[in-house]
């Protein structure tokens, strides 16, 4: 007796594992889906820009899936609310990582999430996509960049803006680390063009209080307004200007984190003739463009727009896809290292990642506001321009040094 148990429970086993292997090989058994996360705010300040970011994101997985997933397997997305909040972001993505084990995670959008999230992402080794553009200043291992660096969107705009416009700016920005270093280099650059800043304020973070910013504005009477402001706090600014008399032919303004997303919000009308720099716009004449715009309107909505980030973060996916398929893994290091070796046919254009900076090459475009919410491209680079994280005007030292500055709150 105690020696048939013991044999009957092997046959048993062999059997179960000779079904298993039966069924898989025939589809009956489905392998598991492979988790990614997706970490935008859904509420908060934020999410008045984030939520379609998120849309993005969930499109290309979409797409993915369609096409028969990644590695035999296919896509969930774990969706979670960074609530426009720093520290809620890191309880998020360690929470991804540790208990979801996701395979990636795709998301933030402010610096404040991302310096958050960069060492949460370097202590596990793990893999994050950040679709925005920002101030540069930083390389990872563990991030990869799939917007612009300063040398891709802020310091073309700056000297467009000084050749075609005029010389004397105004800055404004939100008041957290994108802005504040944004406007640096940007005062750095101008000393060069000769250039003149002519007033500098900042505004909270979801703040709506511009009385005492459009004031200054008003009495400074510059030639073109920076516009740093991140959120739904540009509602308020841009209506109180055109309140103040201030329209784009008298002084016009060059935005860098407002796109057809929140012009649908606020309506185009009133800001015809302002412009903004990004690497994507809806209006790009291309079949590529044509249909990735064809396909979100399907999948979110006719009413719905596509702009900079959105795109970022959808062509961010399909990147990773690529690199997964010639890593034949999933493994966040392995995908990484195959990432230096991919490129994609984006609605923007042809990208790839940068093998030294893990930033991405991006063709930079200005676009000027036309009466039916979408830009007409005054200005393109004409070809992907590779990523300068640090820009020239300082040492990587003294650029770290500022940061340092930043974070203990000298200025």
């Amino acid at each position: 007796m105690n020696i048939r148990i013991p044999f009957q429970i092997a046959l048993l086993v062999c059997a179960l594992a000779l079904s298993y292997f039966f069924r898989y090989e025939i589809g009956l058994l489905t392998p598991p889906s492979i988790k990614v996360g997706v970490l935008h705010s859904l509420s908060g300040t934020m999410a008045f820009s984030e939520k379609s970011v998120k849309d993005g994101t969930l499109l290309a997985i979409k797409e993915l899936n369609e096409q028969g997933g990644l590695l035999g397997r296919s896509i969930e997305a774990i969706v979670r609310d960074g609530k426009s909040d720093g520290p809620t972001f890191g309880l998020e993505a360690e929470k991804m990582i540790s208990e979801d084990k996701v395979a990636v995670v795709f998301g933030g959008w402010t610096s404040t999430s991302r310096k958050t999230l960069k060492p949460i992402f370097e202590k596990f080794n793990h893999l994050l996509f950040y679709p925005l553009q920002y101030e540069g200043l930083e390389t990872s291992p563990n991030i990869i960049y799939t917007r612009a660096a300063p040398n891709q969107q802020i310091i073309p705009a700056v000297k467009w803006a000084k050749d075609h416009l005029g010389k004397n700016f105004f800055l404004v920005g939100s008041d957290y680390v994108f802005p504040r270093t944004a406007n640096a280099i940007i005062k750095d650059q101008l000393i060069l063009l000769r250039g003149n800043i002519v007033g500098e304020e900042y505004l909270q973070l979801g703040s709506y209080n511009v009385n005492t910013i459009i004031e200054k504005i008003v009495k400074a009477n510059p030639d073109v307004i920076l516009n740093t402001i991140n959120g739904d706090s540009n509602i308020a600014f841009f209506k109180k200007l055109r309140d103040a008399g201030i329209t784009s032919e008298k002084i016009p303004t060059m935005s860098f984190s407002f796109a057809e997303e929140e012009l649908k919000f606020m309506g185009p009308k009133e800001f015809v003739g302002d412009y903004a720099a990004w690497n994507y716009f809806e209006s790009i004449d291309t079949e590529q463009n044509k249909d990735f715009v064809r396909n979100y309107k399907e999948t979110f909505g006719e009413d719905k727009v596509t702009d900079d980030p959105i795109e970022a973060a959808y062509f961010g996916v399909h990147l990773w896809a690529r690199a997964v398929r010639s890593a034949l893994s999933f493994d966040p290091v392995a995908v990484r290292d195959a990432l230096s070796e991919e490129s994609y046919s984006a609605p923007e254009g042809i990208v790839y990642i940068d093998r030294e900076t893990q930033h991405t090459w991006k063709t930079v475009r200005i676009g000027k506001i036309k009466a039916d919410g979408q830009f007409e491209i005054v200005w393109s680079s004409g070809k992907p321009i590779r990523p300068r994280p640090f820009p020239p005007y300082r040492t990587k030292a003294e650029w770290e040094k500022f940061l340092l500055q930043q974070r203990n709150g000298n200025e």
